[in-house]
């Protein structure tokens, strides 16, 4: 073998390798995103049991229930559409009804989304701007 030929041998090698490198890490990350719904999104086109996604909205006005400290069942609403949360853990010291609130999980076999992160939001400032905009176009969100 010449010295050329063991150069392209070798950068070669080295584009094979950065490739499955980059193929491989790509895979990896797509297996970990959390898609972005809001509760109408939901409605028109309904998510697996058991894929991770972040729901957000505004917590439902008279619809916390708590069974204990630290599980509770609340209902996440975008004016329009609402999605029933079941989450148990200790909330956030924000967390309340009529507030913003982005919760990341799974939904059960009976429809119930199962929290295992609740984010509470006090204003749009805070709030992903997905949500603040989606509250927006609906009417839901009040500005000062």
């Amino acid at each position: 073998m010449t010295r050329k030929q063991k150069r392209l041998a070798i950068i070669a090698g080295a584009i094979g390798f950065l490739g499955a490198a980059t193929g491989l890490t790509l895979y990896a990350l797509g297996e970990q995103t959390s898609y972005f719904y809001m509760p109408g999104d939901l409605a028109e086109k309904p998510v697996a049991a058991g894929q991770r996604i972040r729901l957000g909205g505004l917590v439902e006005k008279g619809s916390i229930e708590r069974s204990d400290d630290t599980h509770v069942r609340f209902a996440v609403t975008d004016g329009s559409d609402t999605v029933t949360v079941r989450y148990n853990g200790i909330l956030p010291d924000l967390f309340r009804e009529e507030q913003g609130v982005v919760t990341e999980g799974v939904f059960d076999e009976s429809q119930t989304f199962v929290a295992d992160t609740v984010l509470a939001k006090h204003d749009e400032n805070y709030m992903p701007r997905e949500v603040a905009d989606s509250l927006k176009e609906k009417g839901v969100w009040q500005e000062n």
